[in-house]
């Protein structure tokens, strides 16, 4: 690992002034993509900006009609969270079943989305209940928001500061994960309310993603039998050592049942 200069400012103001004043700064929220990362020398930054010391970015709360998750939220936070577990409960399942104890205890919500890992589980749940992300300067919907492998719509400079979840009447989330990392291969969240159905995968290819054709099926009728017979093509989907492109096409019609299961 490479030197770098290391500071823990106790506001958004100070932090945002941290990270301008930098030569090549980066933020770090519970480091479990960054830290991994500049271990094997990928990145080199000239200075860490630890969030960790900002009060109130952690906070878990139903606001109207819609459930707010502070950025600094572990992932364990979420899942235990009374709040989560009444409004939504597919997200507070979902962020149980991050990872590992330490993932979970250590991870954030806000990392793991301005991350934007292929495989992780937030951005599908995200993309899946039409979420709004606040920043330190604007607010961003879900379907603008993640723009590619890695690559979200936020600016060198940006903080996020949370999510809005637009509370569902039904959703249900189901992945088929790497058994050593329990990232998803091919994971879906779905999720149904007035405004219609939203179906978002995540793992199968470079950023998440809606399917439109689930979508459309399931708003006629929203019971897994609806998506019998729909196909994902497997053009430009992932593909590595756990899975070819066609595997990963057919787990995600499995996982889609799955979710609707779940959500019913």
């Amino acid at each position: 690992m490479h030197a770098f200069r290391y500071q823990r400012p106790s506001s958004i103001a100070e932090a945002v002034s941290a990270l301008a004043a930098a030569a090549d700064g980066k933020f770090v929220a519970g480091g479990m993509t960054l830290i991994p990362i500049m271990k094997q020398r990928l990145a080199e930054p000239s200075d860490i900006i630890d969030l960790g010391g900002i009060g109130g970015l952690a906070a878990i709360a139903i606001d109207g009609a819609s459930l707010f998750v502070g950025a600094m939220a572990t992932h364990d936070a979420v899942a235990n969270s009374p709040d989560a577990q009444r409004a939504i409960p597919a997200l507070a399942d979902l962020a149980g079943d991050i990872g590992d104890p330490q993932v979970r205890n250590r991870g954030t919500i806000g990392g793991s989305i301005a991350n934007n890992d292929p495989a992780a589980d937030y951005p599908a749940v995200v993309l899946g209940l039409g979420a709004t992300i606040h920043t330190d300067r604007r607010r961003i919907g879900a379907d603008d928001f993640f723009t590619g492998m890695f690559e979200t719509a936020l600016e060198d400079d940006e903080l996020i500061l949370g999510v809005s979840f637009p509370v569902p009447e039904k959703a249900g989330y189901a992945k088929f994960k790497q058994q050593a990392s329990r990232y998803a291969l091919a994971g879906v969240m779905v999720s149904k309310d007035p405004a219609g159905v939203r179906l978002a995968v995540t793992g199968a290819a470079p950023c998440v993603f809606r399917v439109m054709e689930m979508e459309a099926a399931l708003t006629a009728r929203f019971r897994p039998e609806a998506l019998d017979g729909l196909d994902v093509p497997a053009d430009g989907l992932n593909a590595d050592i756990h899975g070819s492109p066609e595997y990963r096409a057919h787990l995600i019609g499995v996982m889609a049942k799955r979710a609707v299961a779940a959500a019913c």
